[in-house]
């Protein structure tokens, strides 16, 4: 007897809508995150008109604009990014805890996908290499997580 197994692919393109919540503060990194993020969704099918970009601040504030786009647009997926770099100080352990704890609170209590593309790295130099260079793009990633959520959901939905 075959195990029955529904998982998701990068193939889910077509009309889903996605939103990106984006964090202003260190832009020289986030901005290539939001550019790796939307060029991952339009190879895979997304059409950009399906796509909108929404800016917050920093980090800390991520959470709370994903939750009021969940809730007003109802996109089929969101993708987070930010980056929060660690200085001599604890702030990075309270910016970055809080912001991951309520992203998935987010996800958890709307049930719409929500990508994880807020790098939470030591130095300036971890950031650039994640950002589009030697460690690739983590907005791109995170987009490749969005498109097989909605995958997999769509065909959760459809059993």
């Amino acid at each position: 007897m075959d195990v029955k197994v529904i998982e998701g692919d990068y193939l889910a393109g077509g009309d889903a809508k996605y939103a990106l919540v984006v964090g202003r503060f260190n832009h020289f990194v986030v901005d290539s995150l939001e550019q790796g993020a939307i060029d991952t969704l339009v190879r895979h099918g997304v059409n950009k008109a399906n796509i909108t970009v929404f800016r917050a601040p920093g980090a800390v504030e991520i959470p709370l604009l994903t939750q009021k786009v969940a809730r007003k647009f109802k996109p089929d997926a969101i993708i987070a990014l930010g980056a929060v770099i660690r200085g001599g100080t604890p702030h990075f352990e309270y910016v970055s805890g809080e912001c991951s704890s309520g992203l998935s609170k987010v996800a958890l209590e709307s049930g719409i996908p929500v990508a994880f593309g807020v790098l939470t790295v030591d130095t300036i130099d971890q950031a650039i290499e994640r950002s589009g260079t030697k460690a690739g793009n983590k907005g791109g990633e995170a987009a490749l997580s969005a498109l097989e959520m909605v995958a997999v959901l769509k065909r959760l939905e459809a059993e």
